[in-house]
């Protein structure tokens, strides 16, 4: 029997309640297949999902091993829409392509849904989210999203709760209030993204773990070289994000590694837990540098925050995200901290998706910037939609502006540190 090296997912709430996964061989030798997805996070994972859905032969290569990246650390929020400002998207392309782009943000929370009942993905999918103001202008600008979600793109629903409202629903004295949506929610997002590989196998995808591509050969027969391997295909879908490293330049430019970090409580029981969080729902404020938090299954607090773009995990992080949670609930001095890690999202400039291709055979997938977790699964719709004949919704993506980070190579990320510094000045203002 062929024995290969596994290497773990970084120590976490997340991996220490990971569902099992059978670890799939590194690429050895010549594959052929339609397409080949370069990344086994959610947005390669969907996207291998759904060609194999529409009957292409897959192969997915994956670096590490399935779910290693952001998939499987970040905090499982699924929210409708975009971490850009919609506005911003409707002041460059339009009324109408804004309501589109809109729609397909909205559609990619349903499609979550959609997956865990089809497959039977066991990742305490739950509806429900709330948007908190920290400080009293921040509550009109909730009022005033409410009104624009629903007479400008039709999303109703939304409740908007004044202080004492939110207080009888969140144990916390922070907020001046919030803005529920009852169709957004969260989950445990690595058990989702093995779900997804599962069903991705199952469907056919052949996967490859501890497999990273090192070289991408273009043209009307494009390869995709391993260190022992080599695919030739079709098509081409690069889902690297953060990770994506040399392999493609000019898509490296347009994002940076944003590091966030959560930490998770021991189990607080079910009545102390939702003494906190009465409807079990996630919760994210409205400040630049955000905190963002819910229960667990298992009845514990996990807690994140802590955003950095200087690529270094903060002092003491148990201890710092610690202080941030019990600037919220202090109520929870007494609880112990279990676990405390970290990761990296790429972000672009502007905070929004940047989906396109490179030619007429290699596509990619980029730019979620902290929204990930749903907008991945729309991804690898419309990528696959593109591949299979059907482009009109990836070219809509591909109509918003990217641009690279100033600075180049070595001034990039002192200079993303600086602008941080000045929004989390706003943030205390």
């Amino acid at each position: 029997m062929l024995r290969f090296a596994h290497q773990p997912h970084p120590p976490s709430y997340y991996a220490a309640t990971a569902h099992a996964w059978d670890p799939q061989p590194p690429l050895r030798g010549e594959a052929r297949c339609d397409a080949c997805v370069v990344g086994g996070g959610l947005a390669g994972l969907s996207a291998a999902l759904n060609l194999r859905e529409k009957g292409f032969s897959v192969i997915l290569l994956e670096g590490s091993q399935v779910g290693f990246g952001a998939s499987g650390r970040n905090g499982g929020q699924v929210i409708a829409g975009f971490a850009s400002d919609i506005a911003g998207i409707r002041a460059q392309l339009g009324d109408e392509a804004a309501k589109a782009l809109w729609d397909m943000s909205v559609e990619a929370v349903d499609i979550i849904d959609e997956r865990v009942r089809k497959h039977g993905i066991r990742c305490d999918w739950q509806r429900g989210y709330v948007n908190v103001a920290v400080k009293p202008r921040h509550m009109q600008d909730l009022e005033d999203w409410q009104r624009e979600a629903e007479q400008r793109y039709g999303y109703g629903g939304q409740q908007l709760w004044d202080r004492a409202t939110l207080r009888g629903k969140l144990a916390s004295e922070r907020y001046q209030g919030g803005l529920f949506d009852p169709r957004s929610g969260h989950l445990h997002p690595l058990n989702y993204t093995l779900g997804l590989a599962q069903a991705a196998r199952d469907a056919g995808v052949d996967i490859y773990e501890q497999s990273p591509a090192t070289r991408l050969e273009q043209g009307a027969a494009p390869k995709v070289h391993t260190e022992h391997g080599v695919v030739s295909c079709g098509q081409v879908v690069l889902a690297c994000n953060s990770y994506i490293g040399a392999l493609v330049p000019e898509l490296e430019r347009r994002i940076m590694p944003a590091g966030t970090y959560v930490i998770a409580t021991e189990p607080l029981g079910e009545e102390r837990a939702r003494a906190l969080i009465a409807d079990n729902m996630a919760v994210c404020d409205t400040n630049f540098v955000l905190d963002y938090y819910r229960l667990s299954a298992d009845h514990r607090l996990l807690f994140g925050g802590k955003v950095s773009y200087s690529g270094r995990e903060p002092r003491d992080l148990a201890g710092a995200m610690r202080a941030d949670m019990l600037r919220v609930f202090p109520q929870l001095a007494d609880a112990r901290i279990d676990y405390a890690w970290g990761g990296f999202c790429d972000i672009t400039v502007n905070r929004a998706p940047d989906f396109g291709r490179l030619s007429g055979n290699v596509y990619y997938l980029q730019g979620f910037s902290g929204h990930g977790v749903n907008i991945t699964g729309l991804a690898g719709k419309v990528v696959a939609e593109a591949i299979a004949g059907t482009s009109s919704r990836l070219d809509l993506f591909g109509k918003i502006r990217h641009r690279p980070f100033p600075g180049g190579k070595l001034l990039r990320t002192p200079a993303l540190v600086l602008g941080m510094a000045y929004y989390r000045m706003r943030d205390y203002l």
